[in-house]
Formats: C-alpha cells, sequence, structure tokens
C-alpha cells in the first residue's frame, strides 16, 4: 500500500512538472537597447557606432515557432565624408553630416524554451529607414554650384535583411531578461554617398520580455 501511495504521489508531481514544462506563452513583448556598428561600403565614410533601442513582438504559432515584429530606431550620429574628385563630384566633396536610422523588420523566430535558458534564432526582412543620404545631399551638393550631379536627394527607405539570435533568462511565467542578442543587419541604400552597394551591418541588443497568454501542448 505504501508503495502505492508513493507511486501514485510520483506520478502526479511529474505530471505536473510535464504540464508547467509544456506551457507556453502566445505572445511575448520586449523591449531593449541596441548598439549598431554601421558599416557603410565607400572608402570617404568610415564606420560608426549608434545608440538606440526598440521593441518587438512575437505571435507564437506553438511552442517553438513564432512571427515576429522588430522595430529598432538610432539617433542622430555624424558621419564625415571625404569625397575625392569623380564623375558625380567634380570637385570632390567633404564635411560632417547628421542623420539616424530606423529599421521595421518582420520574419520567424524559433525558441528552445528550456526552464533557465531559452536560446532563439531569427531570419528578418524588410526595410530601413535613414535621413543621412538626403542631408548629405543638401550639406554637400546644393550649397555648391555643380557640387554633384544628382538632381535630386537619394532616397530615404532601403532593403534590408537581419539574421542573428540570443538567449532569454526566464524570472517566472511572465517575465524575462535577454542579456544578449547579435545581429548580422544588411541594409541596401544605393546611392554616390553609400557606396551603391550593401552596407554589412552588425548589432547588439539587451533588454527584457513579456509574455502572455500562456497555454499547453
Amino acid at each position: 500500500m505504501q508503495v502505492r501511495r508513493v507511486f501514485i504521489c510520483g506520478t502526479i508531481l511529474l505530471l505536473g512538472m510535464t504540464a508547467w514544462a509544456q506551457e507556453f506563452p502566445r505572445a511575448e513583448i520586449g523591449g531593449n537597447y541596441s548598439y549598431a556598428d554601421y558599416g557603410p561600403s565607400t572608402p570617404y565614410s568610415h564606420r560608426h557606432g549608434l545608440n538606440g533601442g526598440g521593441g518587438e513582438f512575437n505571435l507564437n504559432i506553438n511552442e517553438f515557432l513564432s512571427v515576429k515584429m522588430d522595430l529598432q530606431g538610432y539617433g542622430s550620429s555624424a558621419t564625415v565624408f571625404n569625397i575625392a574628385s569623380n564623375p558625380t563630384f567634380p570637385g570632390g566633396a567633404s564635411g560632417s553630416v547628421q542623420g539616424d536610422l530606423f529599421t521595421y523588420l518582420f520574419g520567424p523566430q524559433l525558441k528552445v524554451r528550456a526552464h533557465h535558458l531559452q536560446p532563439y534564432a531569427h531570419l528578418l526582412f524588410g526595410g530601413a529607414h535613414t535621413n543621412v543620404y538626403g542631408n548629405a545631399f543638401r550639406t554637400l551638393c546644393q550649397p555648391i554650384v555643380n557640387g554633384c550631379t544628382l538632381s535630386k536627394a537619394p532616397t530615404a527607405e532601403a532593403f534590408a535583411m537581419d539574421f542573428g539570435g540570443g538567449v532569454d533568462i526566464p524570472v517566472g511565467k511572465h517575465f524575462a531578461i535577454r542579456p544578449v542578442q547579435f545581429d548580422y543587419l544588411l541594409t541596401r541604400f544605393a546611392n554616390p554617398f553609400s557606396g551603391v552597394n550593401n552596407q554589412n551591418n552588425f548589432r547588439y541588443s539587451a533588454g527584457v520580455v513579456f509574455a502572455f497568454g500562456h497555454t499547453h501542448y
């Protein structure tokens, strides 16, 4: 009889632990600080760091897969251009230009929902926005007669892709700390100021995540 009671109690405890382990949130909302290492593809403008932050929203399809929306913004930072004489800039150009950067990305995320550490990875696509190239046009081209052959300011919008991941540390069912997330961020601002090429950027993020609508699977 004693063995039977121990067996029943152990079974109930195991089922309870399994049920908790198999619980996952339907939605997650996160906020973060982000540092971006922006790397233009031109020989006349160097890499520089951008500080900012943003948030994300995850709609979880099951315990592993979710659809993610990620929005990030980086404050105004100075970009120095030193452009030698060329067909686009007959007399060359130089100056310091202020500009910001915003990204809006969407895509799938995979996450392992372990008890103590929850690693994840995502592949996101969307767009990027910056006013730095429009400001460069107004600063370096317009004040000088025939300063460049551009007839209008370059577009502020571009394609963007992000691949990366990180880890969350759960603190209860509804809250997690995100100590680290690393991403490769590709942007395609194509104009004479950007090098008419891809910009290979990297960023680090850290923040917190709130979980809602827990369910069992």
